[in-house]
């Protein structure tokens, strides 16, 4: 005996099939944060204080930035999804649902735009 009404077997509606590879891509990108967040809080621990030349030159490095894209792009897909999860369990109008998501996107694809220009600018002197 299946959970699913009548009028579910007939519209074919079921799942979606998404939601284990939301539920990994999430638990990774945690994960990934764990180290991440690390050495991000050690970085500007370590430049507290520092004068502007050398924060600029520390940050201006090329590991420095291969870094920060890294933790940007983590951070920034991590905030994306676990955002996507609240927008579908708390909001039940389809259209407020959809314009929240993609609002939720552009934002993860603007910040992501804007710490890219600040990485580059840093690093290849601007």
């Amino acid at each position: 005996m299946g959970m699913r009404t009548a009028l579910g077997k007939v519209r074919g509606l079921g799942s979606a099939k998404e939601g284990t590879e939301h539920f990994w891509r999430q638990r990774l990108t945690a994960v990934a944060n764990i180290p991440l967040v690390i050495v991000g809080l050690w970085l500007v621990v370590s430049l507290v204080g520092a004068p502007y030349p050398e924060v600029r030159a520390r940050l201006a490095s090329p590991l420095t930035a291969i870094f920060i894209a890294l933790f940007s792009i983590s951070v920034l897909y991590h905030m994306r999804l676990g955002m996507q999860v609240v927008i579908e369990d708390y909001i039940h109008s389809e259209l407020r649902k959809i314009a929240l998501i993609m609002l939720n996107t552009f934002f993860v694809f603007f910040s992501g735009a804007l710490v890219a220009f600040a990485v580059f600018k840093l690093a290849f002197g601007g």
